[in-house]
């Protein structure tokens, strides 16, 4: 075995078994639907939707992840974690895909969209997948490999780059859908062929076969049970739910203010994810592991929404171009990418390790369903609201989200719970601490 010294790329060596599969095969996300969606929003402006039809989009797509994700903790127990990542995959991506590459007005956009909330199942489904026969010890690194995987991925965002400015938006964008949907279904069949079935998984299958829909449902009345009675669980809803909003806002509209507000052209556009990823990485690899290798993970998260903060301030602090983009705004915007790709990408693999630490093992699937359902609806209304927002004025979603991250730095400062214990006495205390 390689030995590595930087315990990311280590972890990255040793992983095994499911763990594996699951982060091995995320760059495909990069030749998929990472091309494409740095054009997603101004592809609904070429094709006449309005910033608030936008907005709204968000919102029912966050409302659509709501029931899905409901509904995604009997499926997984019932079908299997690898069994529902193959077919709500195929839902939620490559079936949208489809239909966004033949999108002609709002009404496509909102049956996608619609469908697109599928992928709150199979999220849950794969991030069972992904780590419940993993060491508890790797599952920050493992979720820092994730966020790599996905950053690496956008190095290939020259190649829409080159395509928007040969054929133009309208036609490049319908075809990088095309693409998306074909890559993502080679990625659901390797990932499947090559993972298996969880022993939890096995767990859960054996017991509820047999069982009603509405049996499942009632099950559900002793996950919520542990959720309430776990102030970790609160803590975690708390931060992923505010990063989770964070997130809508920045993927709905960063690239509308980059294009309309400052205008930067649009084929410059996705060179902007690619930078953000590769600082993203290089943090990764450098920075963020000596920042989270700690018992206690709060000073990371507290740095993690300040350093996303400033961010956020830089980009609404830019002056509006009149003309072409000035090479100050090039410099201003290289400032916010530097800023966001440490503090989002910290705050990424955080949130997401949190909710996993302060999770029942026993009760993953129903509890992380349960977790996913009240995190997206406390992030659902910001996608309308900063859709509203951006028709008034293109940097006010991001005074929004400024707004919303100091909410998160003041609930780390204040409601803080550890999210490991030193004493062996306290191990149980982990999932569910008093």
């Amino acid at each position: 075995m390689i030995r590595a010294r930087n315990p990311l790329w280590r972890t990255f060596l040793e992983l095994r078994g499911n763990p594996r599969a699951c982060v091995w095969t995320e760059p495909l996300w990069g030749l998929s639907m990472a091309l494409v969606l740095p054009y997603a929003s101004v592809f609904m402006l070429a094709l006449g939707l309005q910033d608030a039809q936008i907005g709204l989009l968000a919102t029912i797509s966050m409302l659509s992840q709501v029931v899905f994700g409901l509904a995604g903790g009997i499926i997984t127990d019932r079908l299997g974690r690898r069994v529902t990542t193959a077919w709500f995959d195929v839902i939620a991506w490559v079936i949208p895909c489809v239909v966004w590459a033949f999108a002609e007005n709002f009404w496509f956009f909102l049956v996608a969209s619609l469908v697109n909330g599928a992928l709150q199942v199979t999220q849950n489904s794969w991030d069972c997948l992904m780590v419940e026969d993993a060491e508890r010890d790797q599952i920050t690194r493992i979720y820092s490999l994730v966020k790599v995987a996905a950053d690496c991925s956008a190095l290939f965002a020259p190649l829409a780059a080159f395509l928007v400015a040969q054929l133009g938006l309208e036609p490049a964008v319908r075809i990088l859908y095309v693409n998306a949907a074909v890559v993502m279904l080679v990625k659901i069949i390797w990932l499947y062929l090559w993972s298996r079935e969880t022993r939890q998984g096995q767990v859960r299958m054996a017991a509820t076969r047999g069982q009603s829909v509405w049996q499942l449902l009632a099950g559900y009345r002793g996950a919520l049970g542990l959720l309430f009675r776990s102030r970790g669980s609160f803590l975690a809803l708390g931060v992923a739910a505010l990063t989770a909003a964070v997130v809508l806002v920045n993927g709905t509209f960063w690239q509308v203010v980059a294009s309309e507000h400052l205008n930067v052209p649009h084929e410059f556009l996705p060179y902007f994810p690619m930078v953000r990823s590769v600082l993203s990485v290089t943090f990764f690899f450098t920075l963020i592991p000596l920042l989270t290798t700690a018992v206690d993970l709060k000073r990371a998260t507290l740095l993690g929404f300040g350093v996303h903060l400033a961010g956020q301030v830089v980009l609404v602090a830019i002056p509006a171009a009149d003309g072409a983009a000035t090479p100050s705004t090039y410099a201003f915007l290289g400032v916010c990418l530097l800023l966001d790709s440490f503090g989002a990408g910290l705050l990424f693999m955080l949130s997401e390790s949190l909710v996993a630490l302060h999770v029942d093992p026993g009760e993953r699937s129903r509890v992380m369903a349960l977790q996913r359902t009240f995190i997206m609806l406390g992030a659902a209304p910001f996608g309308w609201i900063s859709g509203w927002l951006s028709g008034i004025d293109r940097t006010y979603p991001f005074v929004l989200t400024s707004v919303l991250l100091v909410v998160g730095l003041v609930l780390v400062a204040t409601r803080w719970v550890p999210t490991h214990h030193a004493g062996p006495d306290d191990a149980a205390l982990v999932a569910d601490p008093a």
